[in-house]
């Protein structure tokens, strides 16, 4: 086994996989629920990046990868059903933990390095992610695995998410106003080449770094529950969209 790592970032999983947990909980809330209050969706942004740090952190601790998998693999193949009922998806369209599940096969083949296996796992999980129709594509198995390769100093983790952002919000729409407060005024020249990028829907990922890298309240939680959560937010949303 290879020598694990420093973690430069949050290790506060715990914490963050409940932060991730609402703010994908609003996302999704603004598509079933409140499909008229697009903010909902932009603070939705947040939480996919740091369902990608928190496996980045909890690959670096677990003694027991092989389970890690199996973990992700179950609460996966749960959520699916779910997934499709609430957000209109089918069988082709797996939900996020593939996603995960890739990302940490992936990052196992990397540090490992078995037969050269730091090369081909990576490309492996990536042609996987764009043929199985991963959620977020292979631009999130790469997020994964980016945060990997810069994990060990908040310099590197910010890196990485600046320019992942930047690239992944530049084919996005642009978010023109914020509970009513028109953003065009300072979309004004010169300074709307600085602003602008910044502005892109997808792009407002870059919300989750702080968060990725402050230290926050510790929060134990058995290893399973952080991701066992979603389902549950599915089956929440299903039931308030019957109600309401």
């Amino acid at each position: 086994m290879q020598k694990q790592r420093a973690i430069g970032g949050s290790t506060s999983t715990g914490f963050l996989k409940i932060l991730a947990l609402i703010f994908m909980f609003a996302d999704h809330s603004g598509k079933m629920l409140l499909p008229g209050v697009p903010e909902m969706r932009m603070l939705g942004r947040i939480a996919f990046p740091l369902y990608c740090w928190c496996l980045v952190v909890g690959f670096h601790y677990t003694r027991s990868v092989p389970k890690y998998m199996l973990r992700l693999l179950v609460i996966g193949l749960v959520s699916q059903p779910l997934y499709m009922a609430a957000l209109n998806h089918g069988w082709t369209e797996p939900n996020i933990f593939l996603t995960l599940l890739l990302g940490l096969a992936a990052m196992w083949g990397m540090r490992e390095k078995w037969f050269g296996s730091h090369i081909w796992a990576p490309v492996i999980a990536l042609l996987l992610a764009v043929q199985l129709k991963c959620d977020y594509g292979w631009r999130g198995v790469m997020l994964i695995l980016l945060l990997y390769a810069a994990q060990e100093s908040k310099a590197s983790i910010a890196a990485v998410m600046i320019a992942f952002c930047l690239y992944w919000g530049s084919n996005s729409t642009i978010v023109r106003s914020v509970f009513g407060i028109s953003l065009n005024p300072i979309l004004v020249q010169p300074i709307a080449e600085l602003i602008r990028p910044w502005l892109q829907l997808q792009g407002l990922a870059i919300l989750a770094l702080p968060l990725m890298l402050i230290p926050l309240p510790k929060m134990k939680m058995p290893s399973w529950l952080g991701y066992a959560l979603y389902p549950l937010h599915l089956v929440v949303l299903l039931i308030l969209e019957r109600v309401f």
